[in-house]
């Protein structure tokens, strides 16, 4: 009897699904944990190396604007070719070019030199993805796992990069409080540190990568339109090489992918108006919080978000992915308004605590959506653009969140974010609230098939 509850217990948050999932799956979600304990240990004092190398808000701003721009341009190039080049190579690309950027940034203090790295390179400035890994390693999970389990696959996929994060932001705090109060080290000498740490992680993730097998890769399929064009005998026009190596969309995906890109779009501005390296400059500057302390803040919220991923695969499961996303995200956006508003630090890392409850749980049966509203062939492509879509718009949000910050009216930026993120929960149930995913559309061809042979 125990022993049933205990299985029916591990099935509802996807460790059976895990477990019984590839070892290029396993090995995925391993990668993501670690880049992502990279991205958010550097996170967590990007904002403050760059004040103590005396650059000024407004360019730090522009810093990280630019760096948004250079990953999105750096994504759309690899994202799109990764299926026709080969993904492992692509990801091994990625994870060269993070380990580049975070030996640079260890030795170097010139502005313009870090700007470069940052900007060719891998660095994240709000703690989120950047450059091609996620979009790669999406569209991977969902070639290599069926659909009943994607989801479940997915949440630990996001749990394992949120944890990966919450641990690169404590044992960041702890490591910094070590050495600038122990050893009574300069803060810019303990940032660099930092960055070496992270320029290692680069080479594990290198040695992860190469672990994969080729199960991974894509085999070569055509658009529906090409493949009835060469069996009617019709006559194949030829492409260069880079326009060969292009994805090509069927039709009717073409406009489910220009409605995602730009609520995507629409809501990775809003979430990127108050990024990670922002909030901890608001709680150091408002309420003079010393990093170690906001990097176990941190750690905790960011825990809390990442636990709260595996009740939002069983939800996904009962009320459909589009449910689960919007009203499990709604509740963050109305927190995250309200975070500058006390004047007490007890009650807006309350306002944290809550928003972080909510936050992540829309991401798994996001994943799982998009996995599934388009043709196989064209996943890597679709969420690479999605992704590039948040990141073009989204550069733009840490400019303006500098200018607000050096104007002393940074709340403002908590506020905007709040108002965006909702606007996009109720554009997205609205347009998509009553969409087959494709897998279920051809199940229900192959069901009509059945009943008209009976």
């Amino acid at each position: 009897m125990f022993s049933r509850y205990l299985f029916k217990a591990l099935e509802e948050v996807g460790l059976v699904s895990l477990w019984s999932s590839p070892l290029d799956a396993k090995l995925l979600c391993l990668q993501r944990f670690v880049r992502l304990f990279g991205y958010g240990s550097t996170t967590l004092i990007l904002v403050s190396y760059l004040s103590a190398l005396e650059i000024s808000k407004s360019r730090i701003g522009l810093f990280m604007t630019l760096t948004l721009i250079g990953s999105t341009v750096l994504s759309f190039v690899l994202t799109i070719f990764a299926d026709a080049l080969g993904r492992r190579a692509i990801l091994v690309l990625g994870a060269v070019l993070m380990t580049i950027s975070g030996v640079v940034f260890a030795l170097v203090g010139n502005y313009w030199a870090l700007l470069i790295a940052a900007v060719v390179g891998v660095i994240s400035p709000s703690g989120n993805e950047v450059g091609p890994f996620r979009s790669i390693e999406e569209s991977t999970i969902a070639h290599l796992t069926p659909e009943s389990k994607r989801g479940d696959i997915y949440a630990w996929y996001s749990l394992l990069g949120a944890a990966g994060s919450a641990f690169g932001m404590g044992v960041c705090g702890w490591i910094l409080e070590f050495m600038m109060e122990h050893l009574e080290w300069e803060p810019i000498r303990a940032y660099r540190v930092i960055f070496f740490v992270y320029a290692g992680l680069g080479v594990v993730m290198i040695c992860v990568v190469l672990s994969l097998s080729k199960a991974c890769e894509l085999e070569e399929l055509l658009p529906i339109e090409d493949v009835n064009t060469l069996s009617t005998g019709g006559e194949k026009q030829k492409r260069s090489f880079i326009l060969s190596k292009m994805p090509r969309f069927s039709r009717r995906s073409k406009l489910v992918v220009v409605k995602l890109c730009a609520l995507f779009a629409l809501e990775s501005f809003g979430s990127n108006l108050t990024p990670l390296s922002w909030i901890t400059y608001f709680f150091h500057d408002k309420f003079d919080l010393p990093e170690s302390k906001i990097g176990t803040l941190f750690f905790i919220t960011t825990f809390v978000a990442a636990i709260s991923m595996l009740f939002a695969a069983a939800l996904a499961r009962r009320f459909g992915n589009i449910k689960t996303m919007v009203f499990a995200h709604l509740p963050s956006a109305i927190f995250l308004s309200l975070i500058p508003a006390p004047r007490s630090v007890e009650v807006s890392i309350v306002f944290l605590v809550l928003r972080s409850c909510t936050q992540s749980m829309d991401t798994p049966p996001r994943s799982a959506f998009l996995a599934g509203i388009v043709e196989p062939h064209e996943r890597t492509a679709m969420m690479g653009l999605v992704n590039i879509s948040r990141s073009s718009l989204s550069s733009l949000s840490p400019l303006l969140t500098g200018v607000l910050a050096g104007k002393n009216m940074i709340w403002v930026s908590f506020v905007l974010a709040g108002s965006l993120l909702v606007t996009y929960d109720l554009g997205i149930l609205a347009i998509f609230g009553g969409h087959k995913t494709e897998d279920k559309k051809l199940d229900e061809d192959v069901a009509m098939q059945r009943q008209l042979r009976e």
